[in-house]
């Protein structure tokens, strides 16, 4: 049976990797109520291995959304497409931010999927990046 546990080692690779923020809808551990963990890209059950090139820090929200799927629906195409995989895929490839930087835009089918399928605009997230734009926080430095 393939290992399912993350070392504290793994932990905290997956977070500086990431910046402390969510690989998905990229709100920062720093500022957010939600518990983060770290998941599997490609979910155990559908044979993903526990290994750092298959691991993503995700926020509550996102991890909850995405559960194991790994395809959705492109709402433009109604194709089924591979949802954003942190580890092969560029967020500025996939995603950008909307003029007011409130909510993710998708680029791509993949961003599009990505963005329905883990409601990466959802109301507590567009808040929190409201708080952080006011910041000065938002968007990220790196987008």
């Amino acid at each position: 049976m393939p290992r399912r546990y993350i070392t504290a080692i793994e932990q905290r690779q997956i977070i500086e990797r990431s910046q402390r923020r969510c690989e998905y809808c990229q709100c920062p551990v720093d500022y957010t109520s939600q518990s983060f963990v770290c998941e599997h890209i490609v979910p155990v059950a559908k044979g993903g291995k526990t290994a750092l090139n298959n691991l993503a820090l995700a926020c509550g929200g996102c991890n909850n959304h995405k559960y194991t799927k790994v395809e959705a629906i492109d709402p433009h195409s109604s194709a089924s497409i591979a949802l954003y995989n942190p580890r092969q895929d560029t967020w500025q490839t996939h995603f950008a931010w909307s003029d007011d930087t409130l909510q993710m835009v998708g680029m791509t089918a993949t961003g599009r999927a990505t963005i329905n399928a883990l409601s990466l605009n959802r109301p507590g997230v567009i808040n929190i990046r409201r708080l952080l734009h006011m910041a000065d926080l938002h968007p990220p430095n790196d987008e």
